[in-house]
């Protein structure tokens, strides 16, 4: 947490940047999203797929996700919930939260998939937070044991 910052503060900063992040992914700006992670940013979230590396491997990574939409009328929104802030004292905050991605196509119900927790080292850039790594585990593919699940 910068220094002079309540728990209060950071916990507010840091729903105020996952707003500002989802939008930017939800919306089709993943240059915008990919540039909310450090340089050396690290972002896994689909299974059986390494982790994109990079603000440049992150674009990449998303566009190429993204391909399976293109030409179809589907829109993508990502909820936070749950959110979990603990601040390391060492400079990064580790977050963890569950994560719902309602995906509605035409005039389609919107369909809820999938359900995830996701895990995150944050840290502040020049006053701004930024992702160091994320790790998205979907719940249909996590360990039924909570030692390993967790």
């Amino acid at each position: 947490m910068e220094s002079g910052h309540s728990f209060t503060d950071l916990y507010v900063a840091v729903q105020q940047f996952y707003a500002e992040q989802m939008k930017m992914l939800d919306g089709g700006d993943f240059e915008g999203y990919a540039s909310t992670f450090m340089a050396d940013g690290e972002f896994t979230h689909t299974p059986g797929r390494p982790a994109a590396r990079t603000p440049a491997g992150i674009v990449r990574e998303l566009r190429e996700f993204h391909r399976r939409f293109e030409g179809r009328r589907v829109q993508r929104r990502h909820w936070f919930n749950m959110l979990g802030v603990v601040d390391k004292g060492d400079g990064t905050i580790e977050t963890s939260m569950y994560a719902l991605v309602v995906t509605t196509e035409g005039d389609r119900v919107p369909e809820i998939a999938p359900s995830c927790v996701v895990s995150d080292v944050l840290a502040y850039e020049n006053g701004r937070l930024r992702t160091r790594s994320r790790v998205v585990q979907h719940d249909h593919m996590r360990s039924p044991d909570p030692a390993v699940a967790r």
